[in-house]
């Protein structure tokens, strides 16, 4: 239940050309635990200064209840009993999100073009679409894509330079087989660049037993390397073998 005539105390950065986000979020998450705020600004750099050396403190905001100082944002949280994640922190908050985009996108495109939710070709766009959005994430910081790739590619490991066309190839591959043209060409490259990277994911994970993070989305991710990247490679090989087999069934 909602705390009733509870009170707060909060100093936050309310500047002409700064508002501190979190002391935004602080005053947000008082009042919705059911406090009323007494919100109060400092509305300059001298100020904010003077606050932080009379409470001997180093950031703002800062939140006090019953003449308490609880601290910042994430000391406020944790008070509450709300999880706060850290900076390295494990996460698949990044790929469950991408992969449900995904599957939106893929009933999208369907209702789209064939007039129903969900056909044949759903899951085939799905994987497409999920190789396009898995390359873009790659994508926008690819030097530290390739950086983690090398961890644990095995090509990449042999030729630097891999990491760096990996995601443009598997976007590549992505956008020709959503659009469903040049088979031979998207699917064995799609078959090539995953079967790599299965082996190499197997190998790191399962065989060799080391705790690395996975390429999958990006450089930046805290997604363990292991299943969900097996799976994306998993993925990408069997649309690979599947768009061979239609390519060379509609040839025969």
């Amino acid at each position: 239940m909602p705390k009733t005539n509870r009170s707060a105390v909060l100093y936050r950065m309310v500047m002409a050309d700064h508002t501190c986000p979190y002391g935004l979020k602080s005053k947000d998450l008082l009042e919705r635990e059911g406090y009323s705020v007494d919100d109060r600004h400092l509305t300059s750099r001298d100020e904010t200064d003077a606050f932080k050396q009379e409470h001997g403190v180093k950031t703002t905001p800062q939140t006090f209840i019953e003449g308490e100082r609880i601290g910042g944002y994430d000391d406020l949280a944790a008070h509450f009993g709300k999880p706060v994640k850290g900076e390295g922190d494990t996460s698949y908050q990044p790929i469950i999100a991408l992969f449900s985009i995904a599957a939106l996108m893929s009933v999208a495109v369907t209702w789209l073009t064939l007039g129903v939710p969900l056909a044949g070709r759903s899951v085939e766009w799905f994987i497409a679409i999920s190789m396009v959005l898995l390359g873009l994430q790659k994508l926008k910081d690819l030097e530290s894509f390739a950086t983690m790739f090398l961890n644990y590619d095995l090509l990449a490991q042999r030729w630097v330079r891999y990491g760096y066309v990996y995601p443009f190839v598997e976007t590549g591959a992505g956008l020709l087989m959503m659009a469903g043209v040049l088979p031979l060409l998207s699917a064995p490259a799609a078959l090539f660049v995953a079967s790599i990277g299965a082996v190499s994911v197997f190998k790191a994970v399962y065989i060799d037993k080391r705790e690395l993070k996975c390429a999958c989305v990006g450089g930046d991710s805290n997604v363990p390397l292991g299943f969900v990247s097996l799976t994306e490679n998993l993925m990408m090989i069997g649309m690979a073998i599947w768009m061979l087999t239609k390519a060379l069934g509609g040839i025969a």
